[in-house]
């Protein structure tokens, strides 16, 4: 069963597991010129960010997985393919064909899913690096004399 959470403490203050207690531990040392309510929203866009990042290198793994498995069932019914008829003359040179296309294939797939596996993780780094530039923005304005 989940409950809300949340109170009165700023913008989803209380979505992430810490940032309740974070802010009472703020609020006891009285930080001068230290905007609380901003302070935690800052750190909870940065645990969204991360859960992002997290989801985006998940769902990429997922992907990359399916196809591999993919490319493996078509593979295996190729060479099982290629072994029912192993028998005849023509065989032989049938046989040496498909290794030669399947040598080729496995090369293709083999760039595919490196090309997968890239994307998912600058997918999920994307998040990361937008955030990381969100944060220094928000520094700067923080830092500025009031």
């Amino acid at each position: 069963m989940e409950t809300d959470s949340r109170q009165s403490t700023g913008p989803d203050a209380g979505a992430f597991p810490g940032f309740d207690d974070l802010k009472k531990l703020i609020e006891k040392f009285q930080l001068p010129s230290l905007d609380i309510d901003v302070f935690i929203d800052w750190q909870r866009r940065d645990m969204e960010a991360l859960t992002e990042a997290n989801r985006q290198a998940s769902e990429g793994i997922k992907a990359l997985v399916e196809r591999r498995n993919e490319i493996l069932r078509e593979t295996l019914a190729e060479w099982q393919a290629a072994v029912k008829d192993a028998t005849s003359a023509e065989a032989m040179s049938k046989r040496a064909e498909v290794a030669k296309q399947g040598m080729q294939k496995a090369i293709t797939n083999f760039r595919e899913l490196s090309e997968m596996e890239a994307q998912a993780r600058n997918n999920a780094w994307k998040v990361v690096q937008e955030r990381m530039q969100e944060n220094m923005a928000n520094l700067q304005k923080l830092l500025q004399p009031k």
